[in-house]
C-alpha cells in the first residue's frame, strides 16, 4: 500500500472513531422551534442620560438574567446580538404575557415615601412629586422623589415560612451598600404615621408603575418610629400566592436597567410543533436515505454500496460536528441536515462516472487505477461545485437573521462532511474493495466496468442539442416571462418576518372551516385579519401588530367554536425588524449572486458566466413565480430554499462548464456546438443520478414535513428540476450563441493518445 493510501486509511479510521464517539455520547442543543418555548428579542434605546451601546446593553443583559433566574424557568438563555439587541429564550414557557411583563420592565426601580393618597392629579403638581395609580386600585398615590434605586438591592426572593405557613407567601429583600441605612430611614419615617394612613406606606415603583406599596409594620403601632427596619433585610407580606410572590421578587431583584429596552420580536412555539417536526424529519430522512441507498446500489453496484456506507459516515460526521461546535439545531437547520444527505451523493456520483469513462475507454489499467483516476479527474468539478455551495451557506450565516442562520450552519457542515466522506472514507474502502480477487474476476460487479442505461442511450442517440440553441433560449424567455407575470399580477405573499405583524396558529379540538374561524376572529374585533386553514385541524391568523392580550382574545374566540385550542405557534415581529429582515434578505440574495458569479469569472471565461447568470435567473424566477401564482408565503425558510437553489444551480452549471472546457481542450479544432453536445452527454447521467437521489429526500419532506417544511421542499424540488434543465439547456446554449459572436482564442490542443469521447462502449450495465 502506498504511503498516501496508508495516510488516508489512518485518517479515515480516526475520523470515523471520533464521529462514532460523539454520536454515542453527545447531544445537540435543540432550538426553541424544536423543543417549544418563548423567544423574545429586545432592543435597547437611548435614554435622556445614557446612550445605548455594547457596554450598557451588556449591563441590561445582566439585569434581565437576574430577573429571569428569579422566575425559575428551566435552562433559560439570555444573549446579546450585535450592539443593542438581547435575545431571551425561555424553554417550555407557552404564555409570553407574564414573562414579557416581568422581564420587559425598562425604567429605574425606585423606592418612594408616600405623601398622600388622592382621587386625581392636581393641575399643577409640586416639583419633585409623582402621582401614580395605587397598586390596590384606590386612587392615586402622591409620592416624594426617589429615596433610592434598585442598584442598592442585593437580592429578593419569594418564600414561605414552614413554621408560619398560615401567613402565606411573602417577599424577602436584602440590601447592599447604603441600601439598608436608607431603607431604615424611609421605613422609620413612615412608622411614625398612624396605622392605615397612606403616609404609613412605602412605594416601590418600576417603569412608572407602583408594583407594591406595603404598610410599615401595620400591626406594630409606632414602635419603629424614627428607627425603621434595620439590619439590611426586610420582608413584604400580604395575600401573596406563590406565583405572585416570586414575580414581585423577580422585579425587585432585577433592579434597574441602565437603558430602556423594547420588545421587537416575540415567538412562541408549542411543544407539539417541535415534536412533530423532529418526527417528520426523521421519517423523511429514513425513507429518503433508504430510497437513495437502493437507487445508488442499483446503479453503481459495489461502489454504490460503499457510497451508502459513506453516507452513513457523512451523517455521523455531520452530527458529531454539530455537537462539537455547540450549534443549536433549528427547524430550517434540520431541513438543511436532511437535504445535505441527498447532496452528499453528488461527489460520489461524479467520481464513479469518471471512473467508468476511464475504465471503458481503456485509459487506465484495472479497476483500482480507474477508480483512482476517477477521483483525480473529478476533483476539479467537486471542488468548484462545493465552493459555490459553501459561499451560499456562509452568506446565509453572516447576512441572514433568525432561524435561517441555522440552515447555513448545518448546510456548511454537511458540505464539508460530504467531502470528507467521499474523498477519504469512500475512497479508502472502494480502492480496497475493487482490488480483491473476487471483484477482479467479476468486474461487472464493481459498478464501474460499464455505463448505465442513461449513458448508453445517450451514446447511441448522440442528440444534437446545440443545433437548436435558440429554441431552448426562447423556451427559457417564455418561462421567465410567465414567472415575472405572476409577481406583477398576483404579487408576493410576504411573511410577517418581512412585513411585521402577528401570526397565530392553533389546533382546534373540533374541526372548523376557515369561514367559521374568520367569523370568530371578526367577532373578536379583527375583521381584516387573514384567516386560513393549515393542515387538517389547524387555523392560522395573520394580523397587524397587536399585543399579547389581543392575540389571546383571538385564540379564546376560536376556542369557543372549536371546542378548545392548542397553541402551535405565536409570532410577533415589529415593523422595524420586519424591514430589517427584508433588507438583509435582499442583501444576502444579491451578495450570494455576486460572490458566485465572481468565482465563475475567475474559473471560467465571461461567456460561461453569462450562461450561469441566465440559468440562475430562470431558476429563481420560476420558483418565485410559482409562489406568487399560488399565493404561498415568502418567508425566511423560503429565502433559505432560494439561496440553496442558487448554490445548486451554480453547482450544476460548474460541473457542465468544467466538462465543456475539458472536452474543448481535447478537441480544439472542432466547432463549439458538437463539443458542448458531447460534454452534456458525458455529464448528464451524473446530473440525473444526483438529482434523483436528492429528489427522494425532498419528496419525503414534501409529504411528511408539515406546512413549513413542505413549502421548503416544494421550492427545492422545483429548483432542482428546473436547474437540471437550465444548466444544460439554458447556460450551454447561451454560451454557444455568445461564442459565435465573441469567439475566444482557440485553446492549444493537448497531446493525447486517443479521443476519450470517441471511444467505443465496452459493455453496458444498469
Amino acid at each position: 500500500m502506498k504511503r498516501s493510501s496508508l495516510v488516508r486509511a489512518v485518517f479515515a479510521l480516526l475520523v470515523l472513531a471520533a464521529s462514532t464517539y460523539a454520536v454515542l455520547t453527545a447531544r445537540p442543543e435543540l432550538g426553541l422551534d424544536l423543543r417549544g418555548g418563548t423567544q423574545i428579542v429586545l432592543e435597547a434605546s437611548d435614554s435622556p442620560t445614557v446612550k445605548a451601546n455594547r457596554e450598557t446593553t451588556d449591563k441590561a443583559l445582566e439585569v434581565l438574567r437576574r430577573r429571569i433566574d428569579a422566575l425559575g424557568v428551566s435552562e433559560p438563555s439570555v444573549t446579546r446580538q450585535g450592539e443593542k439587541r438581547i435575545i431571551v429564550e425561555l424553554p417550555g414557557v407557552q404564555d409570553p404575557r407574564e414573562a414579557a411583563a416581568v422581564i420587559g420592565k425598562t425604567a429605574q426601580l425606585t423606592f418612594h415615601e408616600v405623601l398622600d393618597q388622592v382621587a386625581e392629579k392636581p393641575a399643577k403638581p409640586a416639583a419633585g412629586e409623582l402621582y401614580l395609580p395605587s397598586d390596590d386600585g384606590a386612587g392615586l398615590l402622591r409620592l416624594a422623589k426617589p429615596a433610592m434605586t434598585g442598584d442598592l438591592v442585593g437580592g429578593a426572593d419569594g418564600v414561605i415560612d414552614p413554621q408560619q405557613a398560615a401567613q402565606g407567601w411573602f417577599v424577602q429583600m436584602d440590601f447592599k451598600g447604603d441600601g439598608g441605612k436608607i431603607w431604615a430611614q424611609l421605613t422609620g419615617k413612615a412608622a411614625c404615621e398612624p396605622v392605615g394612613a397612606p403616609q404609613r406606606r412605602v412605594a416601590i415603583v418600576l417603569d412608572n408603575e407602583v408594583i407594591t406599596a406595603p404598610q410599615v409594620d401595620p400591626n406594630g403601632g409606632t414602635q419603629l418610629c424614627n428607627i425603621g427596619i434595620a439590619g439590611g433585610q426586610s420582608t413584604i407580606t400580604g395575600q401573596f400566592t406563590e406565583e405572585a410572590a416570586k414575580d414581585l421578587a423577580a422585579l425587585i431583584e432585577g433592579g434597574s436597567l441602565p437603558v430602556p429596552v423594547n420588545v421587537i420580536d416575540q415567538r412562541v412555539v408549542g411543544p407539539s410543533l417541535g415534536k412533530d417536526a423532529i418526527e417528520a424529519s426523521a421519517w423523511a430522512g429514513i425513507i429518503g436515505v433508504a430510497l437513495t441507498a437502493l437507487f445508488i446500489i442499483f446503479v453503481y453496484r459495489l461502489v454504490g454500496l460503499i457510497a451508502v456506507i459513506g453516507l452513513i459516515a457523512y451523517a455521523g460526521m455531520s452530527y458529531a460536528a454539530l455537537t462539537a461546535i455547540g450549534a443549536t439545531l433549528t427547524l430550517p437547520g434540520l431541513a438543511g441536515f436532511v437535504l445535505a444527505i441527498g447532496m452528499a451523493v453528488d461527489a460520489n456520483v461524479l467520481v464513479f462516472e469518471r471512473a467508468r469513462e476511464d475504465f471503458i475507454g481503456g485509459r487506465t489499467d484495472g479497476l483500482r487505477r480507474s477508480l483512482r483516476s476517477g477521483f483525480q479527474n473529478a476533483l476539479s468539478a467537486i471542488a468548484d461545485s462545493n465552493i459555490t455551495t459553501l459561499l451560499a451557506a456562509g452568506l446565509l450565516f453572516f447576512l441572514a437573521a433568525g432561524p435561517v442562520r441555522g440552515f447555513g450552519v448545518t448546510l456548511s457542515i454537511g458540505v464539508l462532511a460530504s467531502l470528507l466522506s467521499a474523498l477519504v472514507v469512500v475512497r479508502v474502502i472502494a480502492e480496497f474493495a475493487v482490488s480483491r480477487k473476487f471483484v477482479l474476476n467479476r468486474p461487472a460487479l464493481s459498478g464501474i466496468a460499464g455505463h448505465g442505461r442513461v449513458r448508453t442511450w445517450l451514446e447511441a442517440k448522440r442528440p444534437a442539442l446545440m443545433k437548436h440553441s435558440r429554441r431552448w433560449l426562447t423556451i427559457t424567455a417564455v418561462v421567465i416571462a410567465i414567472s415575472v407575470a405572476g409577481v406583477i399580477v398576483r404579487g408576493l405573499n410576504l411573511g410577517i418576518e418581512f412585513t411585521g405583524g402577528r401570526l397565530l396558529e392553533v389546533s382546534t379540538a373540533q374541526r372548523i372551516t376557515p369561514d367559521q374561524a374568520r367569523a370568530a376572529v371578526a367577532e373578536a374585533g379583527y375583521p381584516n385579519a387573514v384567516v386560513q386553514a393549515s393542515g387538517t385541524d389547524d387555523i392560522t391568523v395573520r394580523t397587524g401588530t397587536i399585543s399579547n392580550d389581543e392575540a389571546e382574545k383571538i385564540r379564546e374566540s376560536i376556542s369557543r367554536i372549536g371546542g378548545g385550542t392548542e397553541l402551535i405557534r405565536n409570532e410577533s415581529i415589529g415593523p422595524s425588524l420586519g424591514n430589517e429582515l427584508r433588507n438583509k434578505a435582499l442583501i444576502a440574495l444579491g451578495v450570494a449572486l455576486l460572490a458566485q458569479l465572481a468565482y465563475l469569472a475567475v474559473r471560467f471565461r465571461w461567456t460561461f458566466g453569462a450562461g450561469a447568470v441566465l440559468a440562475l435567473l430562470q431558476n429563481v424566477a420560476v420558483v418565485i413565480g410559482l409562489f406568487a401564482w399560488t399565493g404561498k408565503p415568502v418567508d425566511g425558510i423560503f429565502l433559505a430554499a432560494l439561496l440553496t437553489i442558487i448554490g445548486y444551480t451554480v453547482n450544476d452549471s460548474v460541473v457542465v462548464f468544467d466538462r465543456i472546457r475539458e472536452t474543448r481542450n481535447a478537441r480544439a479544432t472542432e466547432t463549439l456546438g458538437p463539443v458542448v453536445d458531447t460534454a452534456i452527454v458525458n455529464v448528464l447521467p451524473r446530473t440525473i443520478n444526483t438529482g434523483i437521489s436528492t429528489l427522494f429526500i425532498l419528496t419525503a419532506l414534501l409529504f411528511l414535513g408539515g406546512d413549513s417544511l413542505a413549502d421548503f421542499a416544494l421550492a427545492l424540488l422545483l429548483g432542482i428540476v428546473v436547474g437540471t434543465y437550465s444548466s444544460n439547456l439554458t447556460a450551454a446554449p447561451l454560451l454557444v450563441e455568445l461564442e459565435k459572436r465573441y469567439p475566444a482564442p482557440p485553446p492549444r490542443p493537448k497531446r493525447v493518445q486517443r479521443d476519450r469521447d470517441a471511444e467505443p462502449d465496452r459493455g453496458a450495465v444498469v
